[in-house]
């Protein structure tokens, strides 16, 4: 897990400028539907970008590794049993619930095995 991936250039660079001593991006993703922002995961932490706040409030949440509890891939599937062609990443932490929808099953397969990685 040595190259970063990310969606936009804008997105990795505002999770670049917030690290710590000797942490490293894995990976950006911008997110879509309500309180649309993204995801980056480090090799330290789970930071959340969320604009869903009134009067143009922001959050950035940053989560350790060691306070994720669960991490799920939850996708949709269609009538006749075909997946959508997006997904989501819902992660517990103590008796907070993050979920995390975007564009492509593959990017939420990918945070989900990231998180994976570095809680266990």
């Amino acid at each position: 897990m040595s190259d970063v991936v990310y969606d936009k250039k804008e997105q990795l660079e505002q999770i670049e400028s917030g690290l710590l001593e000797g942490e490293q991006v894995v990976a950006v993703y911008d997110a879509i539907g309500v309180g649309s922002g993204f995801i980056g995961l480090t090799n330290r932490r789970i930071i959340i970008k969320d604009k869903s706040f009134a009067g143009n409030r922001v959050a950035l949440t940053s989560i350790p590794y060691s306070k994720v509890s669960s991490v799920s891939v939850v996708s949709n599937k269609n009538w006749v049993g075909q997946f959508f062609s997006s997904g989501t990443i819902a992660i517990q932490c103590d008796d907070k619930l993050y979920e995390v929808e975007f564009r492509g099953s593959e990017k939420t397969h990918h945070v989900h095995n990231v998180i994976l990685h570095y809680a266990s």
